[in-house]
């Protein structure tokens, strides 16, 4: 199973659930089963590290993301990955409207893929300060908790 988390930058809530997932599934009998990647509808960041602030969000949760460079959604993920995991409305629908013929991947809102509810969003903290990272860090830690829940229950 290949999952790709999509955000607008990549550099806040992209590659913090991608930090969130990564640790949740290797902690799992999911380990070494799940590939895990991130990126952004946009490409203003390509390159460039996480936020600082997202960095240490998750570092203060055990999970170090510094690695991670931001990268823009490309043509061939629509095949590379089976579920894209998007973390808003608005960027479902630029996934949606963007993918190839030949695409066979899923997209799908992260949340509510996860069971959180139906139309759940999570929020873009980039404006924001420490407690809207703490909030984002939230929702993907549990979402992350949920997915490993989901796949261990359908099989990755």
């Amino acid at each position: 199973m290949k999952l790709l988390v999509v955000c607008l930058g990549n550099i806040c809530r992209s590659p913090m659930a991608e930090g969130a997932l990564r640790a949740r599934i290797e902690a799992s009998p999911l380990a070494g089963r799940v590939q895990i990647d991130s990126c952004g509808t946009g490409d203003w960041h390509e390159g460039e590290p996480p936020d600082r602030r997202a960095i240490a969000c998750a570092r203060g949760h055990g999970v170090d993301i510094s690695g991670l460079r931001a990268r823009p959604l490309q043509a061939s993920d629509y095949t590379a990955f089976d579920v894209l995991l998007c973390a808003d409305l608005q960027n479902l629908k630029d996934v949606r409207r963007r993918a190839p013929a030949d695409s066979t991947a899923k997209s799908v809102l992260l949340m509510e893929w996860a069971g959180a509810g139906a139309g759940m969003a999570i929020p873009d903290p980039y404006t924001g300060d420490h407690d809207h990272f703490e909030e984002v860090w939230r929702m993907v830690d549990s979402a992350a908790q949920a997915v490993v829940e989901k796949l261990l229950r359908e099989g990755p």
